[in-house]
């Protein structure tokens, strides 16, 4: 193993221009011996990423190790493309040259092959220009086929994934199939021989198919012949009666011609007299179909009419209703106000009843006190101390006059508070409707997100931080025309994703969902540090001279957390929105903007630059339509509305704490007011009773004045209350009238409007009967027509076969055209049939009895030879072929006993391998021989069968029922249960360790350094960005280091010796 620290083992190697590669060599002990064929030197010069490099890897296992985009696959690539394998093979370009190193013109690969008794140096030269290659072997000029036959002496197969797996093919081992899989293993490990005999089979299967198939159809043909010459036999013996017939054959063909001409004309007469009926029968319907017509465009126009008026009633009915609300929301609005009058002159009322009762109170006072003071002698002063109770109790009763006004003032402003409240909970009402409505569309599209849901709702305490429900619900358009390029951007599966704060807490609710309830719902965790406020590469005004109005973020409002996970992952805050200016000067944009995604009015670009030319590329995608976001609530406005809503809570409390505060001071007043009147009335019992009771007239006197100067006038009230009801309710009439004329005229037009969708219905209705009507005239005229111009046709085909067969039977019977049939004629045609189908069924009778007189014809008999001879070599033919697939029948045999026998041992051994690796893992795996049909040689294949959870069943290998890390743990141990019976002298396999876990990837690596590093396996190079630490190695191994950098040293200034000797000074001086 090549480390830093350690003494045994120094790094070397060659590094030039943009890359490089460092191998570790052993210092003192003797490198193995390299299997023949494996890879001895691999030397690339202008070739992908390296200016000139040459690789010396080991003859066992070879650890290619570097980061990302430094090289390594490049040597992968060199292997195959030295190795006369095309760039498919690899799956990076199709073209040869696009692996020159850009902006050379030429690029060379050379590889050293190990041999005995000496090693082959194969060499490709790669033309840029025209895309050729030039080859060598040993320095000298060949050709590519020369150099496949030699790579395939030494069993080298860059096209078979069993032994060749770059990188960008990983994938492609899973998805081979049964049949590809034999074939592919066949051909790297199978024994000399093993896959040829396969395809013997096939070809041997395929041709006893067709062998069988070829004696099945000679032998029914042969039967046929043998049957068709025992008729001749007989025609030969009865030849010599044929010749009576003949003459009764003549006369039936003279006759026949003047029976198919008489027949015919009386088909013409017949054809004639229809066609005139059909004429007539015409010209009627036409007659006929005329009115029809007419009257089917008058109904439509008159439907078209009604169509106008019922759309025009529709829409005076829609105003009419709009104003019957107006009027209504009117008269309510004046009811409310007539209350309010009512209630301000009742609290009137109360006053003046209040103000009356002290009055009479008083009056009552005074004079029981005046009474008394006719009694009473003269006594001692206690003015004094009457005056100032009088005083205190004078400002008591001011203090709670004051009182009583603050509490009406409290009490009507706690009502129109709550009126507002009430106002401000109705529009939150409506908003929380336009959510519902974004619910339901939730529920109808995403059925198990919206039941996800309803148990966050409920179950909300059970989570450490945030909770957001699914994007498409928090997201609120500021305008809804811009929904769609937020729709475009942000994908389906994220738009119902419920965002987290806490990765556990998204993890308990997935377990919750996935696990236990079974629902399909999508789950996304927001980034531990907030990027919601993160800042766009430039400001939108800079860009505003291209037509961008803003970025992507300013078109919508979110929480917190739902802002940062979609700049994050999204970048809402750095792609920009454009207009139809953007769209016209899309070419200049791109080219000086830089921007990676853009949108326009109706289209979304994205721009790439190519890895390999660094030319920009950029592909236009047009916008689909808004599904989620097209109804959005006004944040601002809902926010403000529950600002306001709870200030105005804020402001009832406080007025109820006023209230209160007021209502006890009112107590505590009344009170102190009792006391007074008690300490008065004491004093007045003490002292002189006399002023006592004259100071309490004068002071009943003067609040008995202020009493009546308080006087309200509730006539006056009463009328004014009256005089603006009646304002009120004269409004309210005439609002009354207005809105009866408006529910009267919009009975009237619903009235007029039912009416004309009766008529349009009737007119509909006589319109589709019309339309039958006519559609049915219509069909029946057009099949007049045709039958007319059927018979009319027939008719004149009918009159030129009359000429033709009387000219026809004349020219038979030799006679001229103005001759007539003869009486000898006549008379022997009287004693003949007289139907065409007797004298047919006669002349034929004739005709075969004198086709049975004609075996003794010379012509007859040499046919009957010529058979005979066909039969015979027929015969033969079929002898030969079935001898020839009893052969193929007897070389099948032997062959596969050849074949299937070393092929089931094969694999019971790869099984064998493949199950212990996979039981070192705590796992189970299979490899077994998988047959169709025993005969059918081309469908047999390897099936591989794996088996991760103890909980499962084993499951083929496919592309899609194993996970990513599934499938490269099967592919890895597939080939390493390869590598051991391996007869390809080397194995690549590129960075097939990505899809596994830390676990898996330990064991495999494992694996692959024991099984590779005996003394018997070839060599295998191991391609890996990365390893883990503490992991086992081998001293066969060899790691080839790969950097790549500009502080790279050229390769003639790279002394290895140096190297080795400063790493074991340094290894001393740690030891120390």
């Amino acid at each position: 193993m090549a480390v830093a620290a350690s003494g045994k083992w120094s790094l070397g190697g060659c590094q030039l221009g943009a890359g490089g590669s460092q191998r570790a060599v052993r210092s003192a002990e003797a490198r193995p011996r390299f299997v023949e064929g494996s890879i001895v030197r691999i030397f690339m010069e202008n070739f992908l990423t390296y200016d000139v490099c040459e690789v010396r890897p080991g003859p066992s296992l070879n650890m290619i190790v570097g980061a990302n985009g430094t090289g390594k696959s490049s040597i992968v690539c060199a292997i195959c493309l030295g190795l006369a394998g095309k760039p498919s093979f690899i799956g990076r370009a199709d073209k040869v040259a696009l692996f020159v190193k850009q902006g050379c013109l030429k690029g060379v690969v050379e590889i050293e092959l190990s041999k005995t008794p000496d090693n082959i140096i194969i060499t490709r030269e790669i033309q840029v220009v025209n895309n050729t290659s030039t080859w060598f072997i040993n320095r000298k000029p060949t050709t590519l086929k020369t150099v496949e036959e030699q790579i395939a002496a030494l069993n080298i197969q860059v096209d078979n994934l069993c032994q060749f797996l770059p990188q960008d093919k990983v994938g492609e081992f899973a998805k081979l199939s049964k049949i590809e899989l034999l074939e592919a293993t066949e051909k790297s490990i199978g024994p000399p021989g093993m896959y040829q005999f396969h395809c013997e089979l096939k070809n041997f299967r395929e041709k006893e198919r067709e062998l069988e198939n070829l004696c099945r159809d000679k032998t029914n043909s042969l039967e046929k012949m043998k049957q068709r010459i025992e008729r001749y036999k007989q025609d030969v013996e009865r030849y010599h009666e044929r010749k009576r017939h003949l003459d009764l054959i003549e006369m039936l063909e003279r006759k026949r011609p003047w029976v198919e001409y008489e027949n015919v004309r009386q088909q013409h007469e017949e054809v004639k007299q229809r066609r005139d009926q059909a004429k007539e029968e015409l010209k009627n319907l036409k007659e006929m179909q005329s009115p029809v017509t007419k009257k089917i465009q008058e109904t439509e126009e008159h439907f078209k009419s009604l169509d106008m008026k019922i759309r025009d009633k529709a829409a005076e009915i829609k105003d009419t209703s709009q104003k019957c609300k107006q009027k209504q929301d009117s008269l309510e609005m004046k009811d409310k106000q007539i209350e309010e009058i009512n209630q301000a002159l009742r609290m009137k009322k109360d006053e003046e009843m209040d103000r009356q009762r002290k009055i009479h109170n008083t009056h009552k006072m005074i004079e029981d006190w005046k009474n008394e003071l006719d009694k009473m002698v003269v006594c001692e002063n206690l003015q004094p101390q009457t005056d100032a109770v009088n005083n205190e109790l004078k400002k008591l009763q001011e203090e709670r006059a004051n009182i009583d006004s603050d509490i009406s003032d409290l009490t009507a402003e706690k009502m129109n508070q709550e009126r507002e409240k009430n106002r401000l909970i109705d529009r939150l009402g409506q908003l929380n409707n336009i959510m519902n409505m974004k619910e339901e569309n939730l529920k109808g599209r995403f059925r198990d997100t919206h039941t996800a849901l309803m148990w966050l709702r409920k179950n909300k305490d059970k989570f450490k931080r945030k909770v957001c429900e699914p994007i498409m619900l928090e997201i609120n358009m500021k305008d809804n025309r811009h929904s769609k390029y937020v729709e475009n951007h942000i994908s389906a599966n994220d738009m119902r994703a419920f965002v987290f704060e806490s990765q556990e807490d998204m993890e308990m609710f997935l377990v919750e969902m996935r696990d236990h309830q079974k629902l399909r719902v999508n789950a996304v965790c927001a980034p531990a540090e907030s990027c919601a406020e993160s800042l766009p590469s430039r400001p939108i005004e800079e860009l505003h001279r291209y037509g961008f109005f803003s970025y992507l973020r300013e078109l919508f409002d979110a929480p917190h957390p739902v802002m940062s996970y979609l700049c994050s992952n999204y970048r809402v805050h750095d792609v920009p929105v454009g207009t139809e200016k953007t769209r016209n000067m899309i070419e200049r944009v791109i080219q000086e903007t830089k921007l990676k995604q853009i949108y326009t009015a109706e289209e979304k670009y994205i721009v790439k630059v190519s890895a390999y030319t660094n030319l920009t590329l950029s592909t236009n995608i047009s916008l689909r339509a808004a599904q989620f976001l097209t109804s959005s609530v006004d944040t601002d406005e809902r926010r403000q509305l529950e600002n306001q809503q709870q200030d105005i809570s804020n402001m009832l409390k406080s007025l109820d704490m006023r209230l209160t505060t007021l209502l006890e001071r009112q107590k505590h007043l009344e009170r102190r007011d009792n006391e007074l009147r008690q300490q008065k009335k004491e004093l007045l019992e003490r002292g002189n009773r006399r002023r006592q009771l004259e100071s309490k007239i004068g002071v009943k006197y003067d609040s008995l004045r202020q009493l009546e100067q308080d006087a309200i006038n509730l006539e006056k009230e009463s009328q004014l209350a009256n005089v603006k009801i009646k304002e009120i309710n004269t409004e309210k009439a005439k609002l009354v009238t207005e809105l009866m004329h408006l529910i009267k005229n919009c009975i009237s037009l619903n009235i007029l409007k039912a009416d004309l969708v009766l008529q349009s219905a009737t007119v509909a209705a006589e319109k589709s009967r019309l339309e039958s009507e006519y559609k049915a005239a219509s069909v029946q005229l057009r099949a007049a027509e045709q039958q007319f111009h059927e018979l009319d046709d027939r008719k004149r085909v009918l009159t030129e076969n009359c000429k033709e067969l009387l000219k026809k039977a004349r020219q038979v019977c030799k006679l001229s055209p103005d001759q007539y049939l003869p009486k000898e004629f006549q008379t022997a045609f009287q004693a003949l049939p007289t139907t065409l189908e007797e004298i047919d069924a006669f002349l034929n009778e004739e005709k075969n009895r004198a086709s049975c007189f004609t075996g003794l014809n010379a012509s007859v008999v040499e046919e009957y030879n010529k058979q005979t001879q066909e039969i015979q070599q027929l015969t033969d033919y079929l002898e030969e072929k079935k001898n020839e697939l009893d052969n193929y029948k007897q070389n099948i045999s032997q062959v596969k006993e050849r074949w299937l026998n070393p092929l089931k041992k094969l694999i019971e051994q790869i099984n064998e391998k493949f199950s212990n690796f996979f039981s070192s893992m705590q796992c189970v795996g299979e490899v077994d021989l998988h047959v169709e049909n025993e005969e059918e040689y081309d469908k047999y294949g390897i099936r591989i069968r794996v088996k991760f959870h103890s909980s499962t069943e084993l499951h083929e290998l496919t592309p899609y029922h194993q996970s990513g890390g599934e499938k490269s743990v099967s592919t890895m141990l597939y080939l390493m249960a390869l590598q051991e019976l391996n007869r390809c002298p080397f194995r690549v396999v590129d960075e097939i360790n990505q899809g596994m876990d830390p676990m898996n990837e330990r064991r495999v690596f494992e694996m692959v350094v024991k099984t590779a590093c005996k003394e018997s396996t070839s060599q295998y190079f191991f391609i890996t960005p990365k390893l883990l630490q503490n992991l086992t190695y081998n001293d066969k191994m060899t790691v080839l280091f790969v950097y790549n950098g500009p502080f790279m040293l050229e390769a003639n200034k790279w002394n290895l010796k140096a190297f080795c000797r400063r790493r074991r000074r340094l290894g001393r001086m740690d030891e120390q």
